[in-house]
């Protein structure tokens, strides 16, 4: 798999979720990899399992899992 076909089906998914766009605060780049913040997981309201490097929910890495990290919780 490409990097292009990569960052694709990422955005895929979002516009899927959330409508067209990717927010400014929602992903950012690293070393040429879309890497996905807080923000957008919170939004999505559920973990996708994917081993996320800003995993939001409790226990980290759960599909499906909806329960928030007890830090983030106000």
């Amino acid at each position: 798999m490409n990097v292009g076909a990569s960052k694709d089906w990422i955005q895929q998914l979002y516009v899927r979720e959330f409508g067209p766009k990717l927010q400014p605060t929602d992903f950012y780049w690293e070393d040429g990899k879309m890497v996905l913040t807080e923000s957008y997981h919170l939004n999505r309201k559920s973990c996708c399992g994917n081993g996320c490097k800003h995993c939001p929910f409790e226990p980290k890495y759960e599909k499906g899992n909806t329960k928030i990290r007890k830090s983030l919780q106000s």
